[in-house]
C-alpha cells in the first residue's frame, strides 16, 4: 500500500502542502468542512461591496483535479485520534492515516465574551463577510426610514473593533462606501456624514507595523474620515452600541477585529498548547511524541523560532511547503529540515491611494504602498480568472467609485432592525 497522507483544511498551508505532493507516490487525502479555497487576505473587500465572493475564492476540487493522488472530500472533523492515527469525521466515521497535516487556522477570539459575537461578528469566512455586508449596506437603508435624529445617528455610526491589518482595512473602506460609493443615492440624510470610529486597546494602529507607518497608518485614516480612538478598551457590546469604560457609542453596526483563538481540534491532540489554544511544535513542524503529525499556519507555534512566526498567508504557505517535503524525506529515510519564516514584507491597505508597508529595510506609505499592494495581491491570488475578476472590478471601482457587489440576500430579520 502507497503511504496515506490527509491534510485537515484547504487554506494556504494545506492548499500549499497538497501541491507540494504533487506527483508522489502517495495517497493524499485533504478535508474541509467548505468546498473552497478562500484568499483571506482580500476577504475584508467582499464585507465591504468591493469585490463579489467567487473573486477571492475557488472549488478546492478545480484547483486540484489534476492532481491524480489526491482526493478532496467535503466533511468536518470532530477530533484527531492521534494513538490509532485516526482522524473522527462528524458522522463518526474514521479515516485512517500514514501522515497527517494539520491546517485548521484560527477563528474568533471574544476574550471570554462570547455572547459579544451575536452583536460583533468577526471576519473569517465567506458567510462572516456576507453578514457584515448586509449590517454596513442595511444601516444605510433603516437611516433613510428613520425620522428620529438620534436613532437615524446610529443606524449610520459604525464601529470597528481591533486595528490590525483587518481592523484598518475594513475601516478604510467603510469610510470610502460613506464619502464616495453612495454619494447621491440617498434623500434624506447624506450619506458623507456616517461616522466609521475604529476603536484600539494599544496606543497605536497596526501594532506590529513599526511606528513610524503606523503614525502615518493613522493620519491616512483620519483623512478619509475615520474617527481613531486609541488605548481604549471595549467593556460591552449590545444591540445599540458598544461600551468602553465610561464611554459609549450608540451604533448598529459593529465589526469586530480584535482577537483569535486556534482552531479547537489542536486540543484533541492532547499535547502541550499556549494561551491561544494553538501547539507547540517541533523545529520540523512535528509534534514531539508523534513525528508523523504536522501543524502548520496560524494553529502552530515553532518551538525556538526567534521571532514568533506570524500568522500571515505567507508563513501558511512556507510551512505547508516544508511539512509536505518532510513527510517525503522521511519515506526516503532521510533527515527532515527544520522550518525557517522567511519574511517577505507587510503590506496594509487603507482606502483609495492610501496604505502602509515594510519590505525588508524599506519603509512605503501613501500610494507606491497601495500599488505594491495592489500588484502583490493580485500576483498571488489562485488562478488566473480571479486574478481577471479582481483587475477589472478594481479598476471599474477605481475610475467609479462603484462597488457593483452591493448585494444583500434574503427578507429583514429581526436583528436587522
Amino acid at each position: 500500500m502507497r503511504p496515506r497522507v490527509i491534510i485537515l483544511g484547504c487554506g494556504f498551508g494545506g492548499l500549499f502542502a497538497a501541491r507540494t505532493l504533487r506527483g508522489a507516490e502517495l495517497d493524499v487525502t485533504v478535508l474541509d468542512r467548505v468546498n473552497h479555497h478562500l484568499f483571506q487576505p482580500l476577504l475584508y473587500q467582499v464585507a465591504t461591496a468591493g469585490l463579489s465572493a467567487p473573486a477571492v475564492a475557488a472549488p478546492i476540487r478545480h484547483i486540484l483535479a489534476d492532481q491524480k493522488n489526491v482526493t478532496v472530500l467535503l466533511a468536518e472533523v470532530q477530533r484527531i485520534d492521534a494513538p490509532r492515527r485516526a482522524v473522527v469525521l462528524e458522522d463518526d466515521s474514521e479515516l485512517e492515516y500514514d501522515y497527517l497535516i494539520v491546517s485548521t487556522g484560527v477563528t474568533h477570539s471574544y476574550f471570554g465574551n462570547d455572547a459579544w459575537a451575536e452583536h460583533a461578528p468577526g471576519l473569517k469566512t465567506l458567510e462572516d463577510a456576507m453578514e457584515i455586508r448586509r449590517r454596513v449596506l442595511l444601516g444605510y437603508e433603516h437611516a433613510e426610514r428613520e425620522s428620529d435624529p438620534l436613532r437615524r445617528a446610529a443606524w449610520l455610526t459604525s464601529v470597528v473593533i481591533g486595528a490590525g491589518a483587518t481592523g484598518v482595512e475594513l475601516a478604510g473602506m467603510m469610510a470610502e462606501i460613506a464619502r464616495h460609493t453612495l454619494r447621491g443615492e440617498f434623500r434624506r440624510f447624506d450619506p458623507s456624514n456616517a461616522r466609521i470610529v475604529l476603536v484600539e486597546a494599544a496606543d497605536r494602529v497596526l501594532p506590529a507595523y513599526p511606528q513610524d507607518l503606523s503614525e502615518k497608518a493613522r493620519l491616512q485614516l483620519e483623512r478619509l474620515g475615520v474617527t481613531v480612538w486609541l488605548g481604549r478598551r471595549v467593556t460591552s457590546i449590545d444591540a445599540n452600541g458598544v461600551q468602553l469604560g465610561d464611554d459609549r457609542i450608540a451604533a448598529k453596526t459593529v465589526v469586530w477585529a480584535a482577537g483569535v483563538k486556534a482552531s479547537g481540534l489542536g486540543a484533541t491532540l492532547g499535547v502541550p498548547l499556549d494561551g491561544a489554544g494553538r501547539v507547540l511544535v517541533q523545529a520540523d513542524l512535528t509534534l514531539a511524541n508523534y513525528s508523523e503529525i504536522s501543524v502548520i499556519g496560524d494553529l502552530a507555534v515553532v518551538s525556538g523560532h526567534e521571532p514568533p512566526v506570524p500568522g500571515v498567508a505567507p508563513a501558511a504557505k512556507q510551512m505547508g511547503r516544508l511539512a509536505a517535503k518532510n513527510i517525503l524525506r522521511r519515506i526516503a529515510g532521510r533527515d527532515t529540515q527544520t522550518f525557517r519564516y522567511r519574511d517577505y514584507g507587510m503590506l496594509a491597505t487603507i482606502g483609495r491611494n492610501s496604505a502602509v508597508g515594510v519590505l525588508g529595510r524599506v519603509h512605503l506609505s501613501g500610494y507606491p504602498a497601495w500599488l505594491t499592494w495592489l500588484l502583490a495581491h493580485i500576483y498571488f491570488l489562485i488562478n488566473f480568472r480571479n486574478r481577471l475578476v479582481v483587475m477589472i472590478d478594481w479598476g471599474v471601482s477605481y475610475w467609479t467609485f462603484q462597488r457593483f457587489a452591493r448585494v444583500v440576500f434574503g427578507p429583514l430579520r429581526p436583528k436587522d432592525r
